[in-house]
């Protein structure tokens, strides 16, 4: 029992001392465990954990040795574990170069690299530099306050600090950390438990004192307890308010902070440079190895990637032929089509995409080596998942890289991208979204010329569907307008609209894929298709891509299809048609070669012609009867059907707007808007809240009223009537839809507190904004608007879902 006893205590005095450096590593390694969250794999977890351990493990084999030997010693091993992980992680991101260049460009670029990349992080040297210094650091500054200096608690700051700091830099980008916390705050107890310098089990360090020292020291260390607990106490009951209520609050990103990659002001409209490519077809930009897999190529006639005019259009190719993607313009301000993306670090694997439901996607694999094409946008099929042989930043939005360092002539790179087929059979019935998150595709600029606004009146009019509006605007350009290789460079509105109705004979209606691309993008916006424009190259399987294969064409976004491309250039060996004999703005009077012919009397009454002889009427009915009697008919059954949806339509308004309590009134009036922007052709969707359907419905009669101005059509008259209805000297739809959706909301909280004269205040704003809305549509949507058949058939499916 005797000989044990020396064992015990020497283990508990091992582990004692062991508490101290195992809290340090734990509490640095944290900071790597929640840091890690934003970064893909486990490899930068690894790498902190391993400077945490190394940082303390050195400042406690060095404990003997004097202070100012330890810092350099420590340097050296941290120096060595950090050259060991740039070269693991270059290992891992395949990185080319050697250890010494890629340790220079990640000490030059390791901060801002690190808060511009993209989440999550991708493990290269220059985004695992810093965090693997700092863990080193802090377990060094840590170790030597808390074992050397003995001041265990004020040791904890460094840790604590690179704790915080790696909570600020995951920003909203994780999860909250509330298990990493809590065991931050476990591990800290620990460490404090069993501080350096505790005297042996069983010792009173205050047992040689005299009896009234060991009291004064007892009761002077009880008062310092009891006032430490107190000013804990104290600090929770003021500090813990507070806190709680940052709970649920959004922490700052720190990205937002930092400016992330730009593209150069040649790269930011590449739109511009199709027509110098056009003027120099044989220059060499790219050399291009493909390999598909996967989904089919889709067939086509030709060998670019664009449909025939009878096919759907998609991204189809023949031949091994492949659509390589540059850049993405969705900005347009009525004068030059913009990138407008927000680049971010990117690594070797790049987020996934969700690919459209209704789609099927296949891969594609690419080696591209750059010859003279210049700027720092990075072409690729879309969408790239995977990119080796180049540092890329990413732009999720649009799908496109770049490279920030810029394209120099023998750059080898390979790209992974999934290539998506949208269904073509869905096509001709697939809807397009609307609302805030598609408002940056669908905004035209103010100045739009009156004819292009009058052309895309006319082709939406003829053709109801998106699709539908989609191809007759494609079919419109590729029958009338032809390709010229030297037609200058121009997109804003004037270009276009002298590219559209130009004289034939001095330049106009000809153009590159650059008015080709941009006329549809805006003549597609204005008839409320989402679009943009897409610079890029046709290109073959293998071999070159020349100056030639750039081009531009629009995509137009489809519900559950994704991005859809269209072709509008013309077809090979086609003779363009003149505008003029599809679209010819309507004079406001008729020429005097088309007034009406005078009507000219007859001298004298015609001479009766005698009945020619013949057998006897048999008795039956004449073809002219029966013909009148059969038209008769048929005009009384069409007749009593609009009779009978008028009065099913009126008799679903009253029940709406009259019956049943003030709650049910508000949501009737509220189904009465939604009900008139379906039949204006702009519905909203069911997930939209009423504020945003609001802001929609002011939106539709806007424009609804500005199309009728440019029309010729007159829309005051609905204004005034808004104006009578609502009681008030300003527009229905100004703040009248705001101020209904403010009473839908009220009732949505509080179905009982809805009031009468509420409800009849409801009753009045759809009403008015019912009649605003129809009195913009042209006069034949007018007549048919009281006799749609879609509010009773809504109305139906409400009341039997199944």
């Amino acid at each position: 029992m005797g000989r044990g006893t020396p064992v015990v205590t020497r283990v508990v005095r091992v582990l004692r001392a062991a508490a101290v450096p195992v809290a340090l590593i734990g509490l640095t390694a944290l900071a790597g465990v929640v840091l890690g969250r934003v970064y893909a794999g486990d490899l930068l977890t690894r790498l902190v954990i391993g400077a945490a351990a190394g940082s303390v493990l050195v400042s406690v084999a060095t404990r003997r040795l004097p202070s100012w030997l330890v810092a350099p010693v420590s340097v050296a091993a941290m120096a060595g574990w950090t050259l060991w992980s740039l070269r693991l992680a270059a290992n891992h991101a395949e990185l080319p170069g050697g250890l010494l260049e890629v340790t220079a460009d990640a000490a030059r670029n390791g901060i801002p690299r690190l808060l511009t990349a993209m989440i999550p992080v991708e493990p290269a040297p220059d985004t695992v530099l810093v965090p693997v210094v700092a863990a080193w650091l802090a377990g060094l500054a840590g170790a030597e306050v808390a074992l050397r200096a003995g001041r265990v608690l004020l040791g904890y700051l460094p840790p604590a600090g690179l704790y915080a700091a790696a909570l600020y830099v995951v920003g909203p980008n994780a999860e909250p950390a509330v298990g990493a916390t809590v065991a931050f705050v476990a591990v800290a107890a620990l460490g404090l438990a069993s501080p350096p310098g505790t005297a042996t089990a069983g010792e009173d360090p205050a047992a040689s004192l005299t009896p009234r020292v060991r009291a004064a020291v007892r009761l002077r260390l009880a008062a310092s307890a009891a006032l430490g607990v107190a000013l804990v106490v104290g600090l929770v009951a003021v500090l813990g308010p507070v806190v709680a209520g940052q709970v649920d609050g959004r922490p700052v990103d720190p990205r937002r902070y930092v400016e992330p990659p730009q593209v150069q002001t040649l790269d930011e409209n590449p739109l511009i440079r199709i027509s110098g490519w056009a003027l120099h077809p044989e220059q060499k930009l790219l050399d291009v190895s493909t390999e598909r897999s996967g989904a089919p190529v889709p067939p086509s006639g030709g060998a670019s990637p664009e449909p025939e005019p009878d096919a759907s259009p998609g991204p189809a190719d023949t031949g091994g032929g492949v659509r390589i993607r540059l850049a993405v313009l969705s900005d347009y301000d009525g004068v030059t089509w913009r990138v407008g993306a927000t680049y971010r670090n990117a690594g070797r694997i790049l987020p996934a995409a969700t690919p459209p439901r209704d789609s099927t996607v296949g891969t594609v694999r690419q080696q591209i080596t750059v010859a003279e094409l210049s700027g720092r946008l990075l072409p690729a099929v879309a969408t790239p998942q995977e990119v080796t042989g180049a540092r890329v930043a990413y732009d999720p939005a649009s799908g496109t890289l770049i490279r920030p360092e810029g394209l120099t002539p023998g750059l080898r790179y390979a790209v992974t991208s999934a290539e998506e087929h949208p269904d073509s059979n869905l096509l001709a019935t697939a809807n397009v979204p609307a609302g805030d998150e598609v408002a940056r595709v669908l905004r035209v600029a103010d100045g739009v010329p009156d004819p292009m606004r009058r052309l895309a009146t006319q082709l939406a009019e003829e053709n109801g569907a998106p699709f539908a509006r989609a191809l007759a605007i494609e079919q419109f350009l590729a029958e009338h307008y032809r390709v010229a290789a030297d037609a200058p460079s121009g997109h804003a509105y004037p270009n276009l609209s002298f590219f559209l109705f130009g004289p034939r004979n001095g330049g106009g209606q000809e153009g590159t894929s650059e008015q080709f691309a941009a006329a549809f993008a805006v003549l597609g916006r204005l008839s409320g298709l989402p679009t943009r424009v897409v610079v890029g190259f046709r290109a073959g399987g293998q071999g070159p891509v020349l100056a030639g294969d750039a081009y531009a064409w629009p995509e137009v976004l489809f519900d559950g299809l994704g991005w859809v491309s269209f072709d509008p250039l013309p077809r090979p060996k086609s003779e363009p048609r003149p505008v003029e004999e599809d679209f010819r703005p309507t004079p406001e009077d008729p020429p005097p070669s088309e007034a009406p012919a005078p009507t000219v009397e007859p001298s004298a009454s015609p001479e009766p012609v005698a009945a020619p002889n013949g057998p006897p009427s048999s008795g039956r009915p004449s073809t002219v009867v029966l013909v009148g009697a059969g038209s008769g008919g048929l005009l009384l059954l069409v007749g009593a059907l609009l009779l009978t949806l008028l009065a099913m339509r009126r008799s679903l308004t009253r029940t709406r707007l009259i019956q049943g309590d003030p709650g049910q009134r508000i949501a009737g009036a509220w189904r009465e808007v939604t009900d008139a922007l379906r039949l204006a052709g702009r519905p909203v969707g069911d997930d939209l809240a009423a504020t945003e359907v609001a802001r929609h419905a002011r939106q539709a009669l806007a424009e609804a009223r500005a199309n009728a101005s440019a029309s010729g059509g007159d829309a005051t008259d609905g204004s005034a009537t808004g104006d009578r209805a609502t009681g008030s000297g300003a527009p229905a739809d100004e703040p009248a839809v705001d101020e209904l959706a403010a009473l839908l909301n009220r009732v949505g909280f509080a179905p009982d507190a809805a009031a009468a004269d509420q409800a009849a205040r409801a009753a009045e704003l759809a009403t008015a904004y019912v009649a605003n809305l129809r009195s913009a549509r042209p006069w034949w949507r007018r007549l048919l608007w009281s006799v749609h058949p879609s509010p009773l058939h809504r109305a139906h499916q409400s009341r039997h879902p199944n």
